[in-house]
């Protein structure tokens, strides 16, 4: 599958969905290149999916710091670049023509402006908010928001009100890109598992399988050095008595 570009984002919105997954490791990321996800977050790994990566919240200081990060990130590879700053510093990068991707609704590390991590939007004025600030990243040169567990109603008619891509997480199935975590989708989220989320594997009891397995095997491999069961014969490398006898008569004659 050929890497998807921003052009085929937007000709794509209003007519098929898209996926998106956060991955935290190169290994996911080479499990999701260009067969699962349309969006990865993680490029060396995965050079045909659409890589969105973020720059990292209350880190700088300015917009200068950050769109010194941002040139720099899409130096190594970034197709857009997820940035939780203010308003101004979203139009900063736009004007820089870097693709910039906001967030809108239930923000985790904003959490406090709504009352903690719950659903925002179930009120008139909280989903005109949703509306507004949306149309905010719109006007400031957005190219996408993520909406986080907001009513799937108030997802559906922003998205109809807007050129942007709709990332939706927790936000109704007709939002433009559908966004889950891997460790959801693996089921190996140790904790709060999200009500928007879907688990598609078990990986969490694998996991502890694993564990007490290698506990076991650890402890197997200790016993087998205490009673000398390890190292067998068939682990040696043996040498050749000829050259056993000339290395032990060399050693001698060195004395």
């Amino acid at each position: 599958m050929a890497k998807l570009t921003l052009k085929d984002l937007f000709e794509a919105k209003g007519k098929r969905h898209l996926t998106q997954v956060f991955v935290r490791t190169l290994v996911a990321a080479e499990l999701h290149d260009g067969q699962s996800s349309d969006y990865i977050g993680i490029r060396k790994a995965a050079p045909n999916t659409f890589l969105t990566i973020g720059l990292a919240v209350n880190t700088y200081p300015s917009h200068a710091e950050v769109l010194r990060n941002a040139y720099r990130l899409m130096g190594v590879g970034a197709d857009t670049l997820y940035c939780g700053y203010g308003i101004p510093t979203i139009k900063a990068l736009a004007d820089e023509y870097i693709p910039v991707v906001g967030h809108v609704g239930l923000v985790p590390y904003r959490n406090s402006w709504f009352g903690g991590m719950k659903a925002v939007g179930k009120t008139s004025a909280e989903a005109l908010r949703i509306y507004e600030l949306t149309k905010q990243y719109e006007d400031a040169g957005a190219v996408g928001v993520e909406m986080e567990v907001v009513p799937a109603q108030v997802a559906t008619e922003i998205s109809k009100r807007t050129k942007m891509l709709i990332i939706g997480m927790g936000a109704g199935v007709n939002c433009d890109v559908q966004y889950l975590f891997a460790t959801d989708i693996l089921g190996d989220n140790e904790g709060h598992v999200p009500r928007h989320s879907k688990v598609y594997r078990d990986f969490k009891s694998e996991y502890h399988r694993l564990h007490r397995e290698s506990v076991a095997a650890f402890k197997e491999f200790r016993s087998d050095v205490l009673t000398g069961s390890y190292p067998s014969a068939q682990n040696d490398v043996s040498i050749d008595k000829r050259e056993l006898t000339a290395c032990l008569k060399a050693i001698k004659l060195s004395r």
